[in-house]
């Protein structure tokens, strides 16, 4: 049954959804080139007055908390550990009452300098990217040769208590299939939550091909020659990961199944890009302009309302596999994740 749209502050979609989860992008810069997100030779970057500011960021995010009900709050990118106000945007985010939770999705680079002060700003925890084990294969994918790097960034965000450190992983048909069980192995024995992600249509390139993606149950399969892999029981709620016992527990596996197995119908979760754009959609097509709204003098109600018809609007699922499908024209990048 659709809804009727809400004026009582959250977030809800026509089909009942309500938005909780914000994920934030600071930036559309990057200090890696992975083969799978961008070319070479990197992307037009936004220019610095589209950029929200500082101030502008954590505006919006109270608004968000404040007025419509979100209750966690990730930091993507691009690589968000290059935005030089980091720190402060967390601390402030962080102060806000009712408080949420904040998180952080990086690629690890530089992240064991600034942990501790992460840390004491009122991070919560950290997602990290690891595709691979392999010096030689990771510079091949990143196209540059920082794997140590960001193992010294995962070790220092759990020393300064960023648990739990979690590893995004996507395998690639004939690049990295063969490295399941040794990244879980890896991810075993430092304490570490390992997520397997399945290639999405979000490159720039508008290469992604559906048969070269490593899917749900190919992973799965890939594990179970090692592990024992056993149902979670815990409740599954919105995470977009499904997980998996290993070896009978307590530690666990998720694989994120964008594509083979959608979780659309459970999604909580809405985008603030780093020019102030709304997406309801990881994969919409449609933006919303919040940026120029607040530089125009918009009042946070304002700002609200403007939020809670974005995403009325949302789709009920990503299209994918709808012959009709068009990949969005911004990346992962520029999106945020």
């Amino acid at each position: 049954m659709k809804a009727a749209q809400s004026s009582d502050g959250i977030l809800v979609d026509r089909y009942g959804r309500v938005a909780r989860d914000l994920r934030v992008s600071l930036t559309d810069k990057c200090n890696l080139r992975c083969t799978y997100c961008m070319p070479a030779e990197g992307l037009p970057w936004l220019a610095g007055p589209e950029l929200l500011t500082d101030d502008e960021i954590v505006r919006l995010v109270r608004v968000a908390v404040q007025r419509l009900g979100v209750t966690e709050v990730r930091f993507t990118g691009g690589e968000p550990l290059i935005r030089p106000g980091l720190v402060g945007i967390v601390a402030a985010v962080a102060a806000l009452d009712p408080r949420p939770r904040i998180s952080l999705t990086t690629n690890g680079i530089g992240l064991d300098r600034l942990a501790p002060a992460l840390r004491a700003a009122g991070l919560d925890r950290v997602n990290v990217s690891l595709d691979t084990l392999d010096a030689a294969r990771f510079t091949e994918l990143t196209r540059r040769p920082r794997l140590d790097a960001v193992l010294a960034g995962m070790a220092g965000a759990a020393a300064a208590g960023l648990t739990p450190v979690k590893i995004n992983s996507v395998l690639m048909r004939g690049v990295n299939d063969d490295e399941a069980p040794a990244l879980l192995r890896f991810a075993l024995a430092h304490g570490y939550e390992l997520r397997f992600i399945e290639q999405m249509p979000l490159d720039a390139q508008h290469g992604w091909d559906r048969a070269a993606m490593v899917t749900a149950d190919e992973i799965l399969a890939s594990l179970r020659r090692e592990f024992d892999l056993r149902t979670d029981p815990a409740e599954r709620g919105s995470a977009p990961a499904e997980t998996w016992l290993v070896d009978g527990g307590p530690a666990r596996v998720g694989v994120i199944a964008s594509v083979t197995r959608p979780f659309c119908g459970d999604c909580d979760r809405t985008r603030l890009t780093a020019d102030g754009q709304v997406r309801a959609c990881l994969f919409a097509t449609e933006e919303s302009d919040l940026r120029g709204a607040l530089r125009a003098g918009a009042d946070d109600e304002d700002l609200a309302d403007r939020w809670r018809r974005a995403m009325w609007g949302k789709r009920a699922g990503h299209g994918i596999d709808d012959p009709t499908f068009l990949q969005p024209a911004r990346p992962m990048s520029a999106i945020g994740g």
